[in-house]
């Protein structure tokens, strides 16, 4: 099983901490937070980890070779020489899966859940249809992603200046009437808030690499979402914290496993 862990960003939100560390090492309830991720994922049963790096890089690769890998594979997409953005991250990194057939699990380095990481990817694996299947929530943000009936993505939208965006112009109106709902709509379309966590398929590789360098996976996913399959996956009971702020740091502890 196949992951990716994005943790090449800056950090800025987490200041002080990232002015000496980069983000990925900051501690929460005495470990880094990649080390929580990685652990985790090796618990679901995911066996080869690619972890992009970009701030401070050299002390995450110090990091992971001080922990032999905590006993798996885990390869180093270096974007020291140009931070790719979340999407450029992905085609990178995808270089590292050549030659498997098995999707390929996304998750931010700073995003606690008790999202179900081993159901996702085997729901994703069993359904056979979905290209991307993106873990969403009800939750307040100020940027959506648009689902359909079926669960399909068919836009986005940012709920505080109005602007849109769809591969499908004929559902412009009704993105420019939609407004945010904390319960399932009954209607055409629905707003979710996306999680940074999903899960790509290797059908979408040379899309990837044919995007560009540094790209937003978002706009990616709405780039194909006209041809392809970009599915919504929605956790019951689903609790996340972005722990890219230092207040929220005590919080993302309350979503640790308590053994």
């Amino acid at each position: 099983m196949n992951a990716l862990i994005l943790a090449a960003g800056l950090g800025t939100r987490l200041r002080p901490y990232t002015d000496t560390l980069p983000k990925a090492l900051v501690p929460i309830a005495g470990r880094p937070m990649l080390e929580h991720q990685i652990r985790k994922l090796k618990a679901a049963g995911f066996d080869h980890i690619v972890v992009n790096v970009h701030h401070f890089a050299e002390k995450i690769i110090d990091f992971i070779g001080e922990n032999h890998s905590f006993g798996i594979q885990i390869d180093i997409s270096d974007e020291r020489g140009l931070l790719l953005d979340t999407g450029g991250a992905v085609r990178q990194a995808m270089r590292f899966f050549r030659g498997s057939t098995e999707p390929v699990l996304v998750h931010n380095v700073d995003i606690f859940s008790n999202a179900p990481l081993a159901e996702l990817y085997a729901q994703h694996c069993a359904d056979g249809r979905a290209d991307a299947s993106l873990v969403v929530s009800k939750r307040k943000t100020s940027r959506y992603l648009a689902f359909d009936t079926n669960g399909r993505l068919v836009g986005w939208k940012n709920v505080n200046t109005g602007a849109i965006k769809t591969p499908f112009p004929e559902l412009r109106p009704a993105l420019e009437a939609l407004a945010y709902s904390l319960q399932p709509e009954d209607s055409e379309l629905s707003l979710w808030a996306f999680s940074g966590i999903h899960i790509i398929s290797p059908t979408l590789a040379a899309d990837l690499e044919a995007f560009g360098e540094a790209f937003s996976i978002i706009d990616f996913y709405l780039s194909v979402a006209g041809k392809g399959d970009i599915r919504a996956f929605t956790p019951s009971d689903f609790r996340l914290v972005d722990a890219g702020k230092p207040e929220a740091l005590p919080l993302a502890a309350e979503l640790l496993p308590t053994v």
